[in-house]
């Protein structure tokens, strides 16, 4: 019996066992591991902490199968060279061929007090918490973002429509908001925010941080909650691995996306290394490549190695505007949410 083992049920991991369920020799088993019975929805996290969807809306319910064991548990460490995953509860779990889909967590950069008082919106859990926080603001209350990429620029809008009351936020190192993308987007998405409200500054060097005050330098900014949405990282497990990484500290892995030296060991999503940014779409991509290439090498054949090919990314400004880039075209307006709005309908109905 060949034990197929994938840590992680996120966009990446899941496509993986979605992929390799639908033909799968009967000599095979499949072990997803997670600590959640279902994979929450990781892009519309945002939405939960402004409190204008509920926790149930963005669950996706992992499929069952006669070959498929679902583990649950904390991955605590992983041991290469014997190939067992250690998950607290649970017994060592041996694997044939074993797949590293963890994703990421907050980036810090060494910013005293950052972690201790900011929240976050990286994970199910600390989103939850997130959200009691920012809805227990009283009115005329303040919530400061850190970080004017996606995420930040997410919550913020989402937040606004919901909550008209609260004053909003957002610090960049930046010039601008989204500041990674071309400026037609940029300025799009900061006339929004002028619309509505939404205080942007930038050219923020955050010092510290402590309960109420963000450190600029010298100059404190009071705040009743502040959101860090300003970078990531792979998960602590990942960070432990003694093998080789770039500089963002995600696993290099060669064109069968596996690690070089522990062949039948693959990564994909946030904690492997590729010359694109972080997303949903890529570690779904990826999963269904690491899908077809353990399929192929079940069947005794060599995998082939196709390039990645991402369709675009889409943003969202509440529920009736938003933003996109296709290529290196922007959209911008009501297409690029419905466009959105299409590919968590799709997502849903193909996991789910």
């Amino acid at each position: 019996m060949s034990k197929i083992v994938v840590l992680g049920g996120g966009y990446g991991g899941l496509m993986v066992v979605q992929e390799l369920i639908e033909q799968l020799p009967s000599d095979v088993q499949i072990f997803l591991v997670d600590r959640m019975p279902f994979q929450g929805l990781k892009t519309e996290y945002y939405a939960l902490a402004a409190g204008t969807v509920s926790d149930l809306q963005i669950r996706v319910q992992f499929p069952a199968h006669p070959q498929l064991r679902l583990v649950y548990g904390d991955i605590t460490d992983i041991d290469l060279d014997n190939k067992i995953v250690h998950i607290t509860g649970n017994d060592p779990l041996s694997y044939d061929s074993l797949v590293i889909a963890l994703g990421c967590t907050d980036n810090y950069h060494g910013i005293d007090g950052a972690d201790q008082y900011t929240c976050s919106i990286q994970s199910l859990s600390a989103t939850r918490k997130t959200f009691q926080q920012i809805n227990d603001i009283r009115p005329y209350g303040q919530l400061t973002i850190i970080g004017g990429g996606l995420s930040g620029v997410e919550v913020a809008a989402e937040l606004r429509e919901a909550r008209t009351d609260i004053n909003i936020r957002i610090l960049d190192r930046g010039s601008s908001v989204m500041s990674a993308f071309p400026g037609k987007l940029q300025q799009y998405v900061a006339s929004w925010f002028r619309e509505h409200d939404v205080e942007m500054r930038s050219h923020i060097g955050i010092t510290s941080v402590e309960q109420g005050v963000i450190h600029n330098g010298d100059e404190p900014i009071v705040t009743d909650v502040a959101l860090w949405t300003a970078g990531i990282q792979p998960v602590e497990l990942v960070q432990r691995m003694n093998m080789p990484k770039d500089p963002q500290g995600r696993l290099i892995v060669n064109a069968h996306l596996e690690l070089p030296d522990a062949p039948g060991v693959y990564v994909i999503g946030d904690c492997a290394s590729q010359p694109f940014s972080p997303s949903a779409q890529l570690a779904g991509v990826m999963g269904k490549q690491v899908a077809e290439i353990i399929r192929a090498r079940l069947d005794g054949k060599e995998p082939k190695v196709g390039h990645i090919k991402l369709k675009g990314m889409f943003g969202s400004l509440g529920k009736k505007a938003g933003f996109g880039l296709m290529g290196s075209t922007p959209l911008l307006g009501r297409i690029p949410r419905m466009i959105k709005s299409g590919v968590l309908w799709k997502s849903k109905r193909h996991f789910g």
